[in-house]
């Protein structure tokens, strides 16, 4: 039996990057691929809003691990809800948060596969390399901000004396530890731009280095402004892990221009269109050596004159 083989045509990533995809072709591309990232984030929220009440419960860990925070009678945690649906409302926003981070896989794959026919094929290969490095990044970030937020809430209850009972309030408390994760895992995405920077070749590693005292001093400061407490060891532990990431950035920016063999740095400060600077300064020449004929060389012949040609006139009559 014959079987009829049929031909597959070019894919929707070929279509799409070679130019052949009508606009209105991208416009149900993207229609499709927003659906499907939507449809992820629904499935994703309905998990997230079964896992609400463990999540909520380890946030509040940096609080309820102090003593301060157990109530004696009952020996339990205890928050305060000033509204009526308050704990509900947080429930749906941190089952939110879980729902994009569950599905987080499928709407970046989405997003990726819409922008990446537009990309070069480098391009892509360090879309991947920065994506790979984001997500540890930014764990790191929001584990180093549990540490800060259980030191910082130490130190602030503390202070407040023995005849004063402290009490959070859920929603409040929640969106500071959220809030605070959202800022160091951002903070340790710096890195990634530094290496941006090197790769698409804006500043090279000598640059960057040359840096380094303006950039501990970014950092103290924004340490210093993200902290909640106004104690330095806090502030200290976000900045030196943020100036330990800048450095291995301009460790592998080094890395990349050895292997580029760029050495460029010495053009750094002059712009495509200027004149390098040449060095007009003379040098002294020495004298040549003498050189001596080995063979005589032959006298020239001397060159006689012609012999004169006598012109016979005949007589004229």
């Amino acid at each position: 039996m014959a079987l009829a083989l049929r031909k597959r045509g070019p894919s929707k990533f070929q279509q799409a990057a070679d130019g052949s995809m009508t606009l209105m072709e991208h416009v149900r591309d993207l229609r499709n691929r927003l659906f499907r990232a939507s449809l992820a984030i629904v499935v994703g929220f309905g998990v997230g809003i079964w896992l609400a009440d463990r999540v909520r419960e380890l946030l509040s860990k940096p609080y309820c691990d102090l003593p301060q925070a157990i109530d004696p009678e009952s020996g339990v945690c205890k928050f305060v809800q000033l509204g009526v649906a308050d704990v509900f409302l947080l429930n749906l926003k941190i089952g939110l948060w879980v729902g994009l981070i569950i599905a987080a896989p499928v709407w970046l794959y989405q997003l990726w596969a819409f922008i990446a026919p537009g990309l070069h094929k480098h391009e892509r290969r360090y879309a991947y390399v920065f994506t790979s490095l984001a997500a540890p990044l930014f764990a790191a970030g929001a584990v180093l901000a549990f540490f800060v937020t259980t030191k910082g809430l130490e130190f602030l209850l503390n202070i407040s004396g023995p005849d004063i009972a402290t009490t959070l309030e859920v929603t409040r408390y929640i969106s500071f530890v959220t809030n605070l994760i959202l800022l160091f895992g951002v903070a340790f995405e710096f890195p990634l731009i530094v290496l941006m920077l090197n790769f698409v070749g804006i500043a090279s590693a000598k640059r960057l280095l040359s840096w380094w005292r303006v950039a501990v001093f970014v950092f103290f400061a924004f340490s210093a402004v993200v902290t909640p407490t106004p104690d330095p060891f806090g502030m200290t532990a976000l900045a030196i892990c943020l100036c330990a990431l800048y450095f291995a950035a301009v460790g592998v920016a080094f890395i990349n221009d050895r292997r580029r063999g760029r050495g460029k740095e010495i053009y750094a400060g002059v712009d495509d269109d200027e004149v390098s600077p040449l060095d007009t300064t003379p040098e002294p020449v020495e004298a040549g050596a003498r050189v001596e004929a080995s063979d005589p060389i032959d006298a020239p012949e001397p060159i006689t004159a012609p012999t004169p040609i006598e012109r016979r006139y005949d007589d004229m009559t």
